[in-house]
């Protein structure tokens, strides 16, 4: 019983998508749906293979390049600003309103202002998708540090810990959950932020593509590119999950051990 249990919770997923596109195919069918409304899963794998590998590498790799620049900048900046703001409270009420109100402002109304202020090339789109992918990464680490239990930091204070010894021996281990959390929030903002810097500037990427197929109204090449993107926000998401359990797997929930 519990083996049968266990082998649904696995496939389930699986079937579940598997039953939606046969349902998807069987509705385009149904309807006669012209491609150019909605294209069928059948039309979209066509599609795909018609485009050939050298083509979609081509704007996978211009993609997946912005994402993982802008993520990484992310991650060098999130933390230590992080760590900042939890150490001191006149830098927390200082800079916190100021973050929030980057983080509120509409990126895809400010995509072309950065674009026109940075110019052509990668530096506007990294900085795009930076923008998008840094606030989870402070704000859950920032929760993280102060969530580490007032007694250990009493006890340490008492032993003669330094501030620093502090931070990296309490409170960042305690800040490990939160902020794996938010590196995988994070993960799949910083493909979003791709995208949408290549909706405004580029000439490669698959949000370019995306872009390209619907002014020519080939929008089984757009699905084919929405589709890559799903893959490589899944595949990201769980390359970051890979990453704490093999380094931290004392930080891994229970139910996703």
């Amino acid at each position: 019983m519990a083996f049968n249990r266990a082998m649904g919770e696995r496939f389930a997923p699986g079937l579940a998508l598997l039953g939606l596109l046969l349902l998807w195919e069987a509705a385009c069918w149904a309807f006669s749906l012209p491609a150019f409304v909605l294209p069928s899963p059948s039309a979209i794998l066509t599609a795909t293979w018609k485009l050939g590998p050298t083509i979609w590498a081509e704007h996978i790799f211009a993609t997946l390049r912005v994402t993982l620049l802008g993520y990484g900048l992310s991650i060098l900046i999130g933390i230590p600003l992080a760590i900042a703001l939890a150490s001191s409270r006149l830098l927390s009420r200082t800079l916190y309103p100021l973050l929030v109100i980057v983080q509120s402002t509409p990126i895809v109304a400010v995509a072309p202002i950065i674009v026109v202020v940075m110019g052509a090339g990668d530096l506007p789109r990294v900085f795009i998708t930076f923008l998008i992918a840094f606030f989870p990464i402070v704000v859950s680490t920032v929760t993280g540090l102060l969530a580490t239990p007032p007694e250990l930091i009493e006890l340490s204070r008492s032993l003669g810990a330094s501030r620093a010894r502090e931070f990296r021996n309490i409170r960042l281990p305690y800040a490990i959950p939160h902020l794996f959390s938010a590196l995988r929030i994070s993960i799949t903002l910083a493909v979003i932020g791709a995208v949408v810097a290549e909706f405004v500037a580029a000439d490669k990427g698959l949000g370019y593509f995306i872009n390209f197929s619907t002014s020519m109204f080939q929008v089984p090449q757009a699905f084919a590119a929405l589709m890559m993107l799903v893959i490589i926000s899944l595949g990201l998401f769980q390359l970051v999950g890979l990453v704490q359990r093999l380094l931290f797997t004392w930080s891994v929930p229970k139910n996703e051990g």
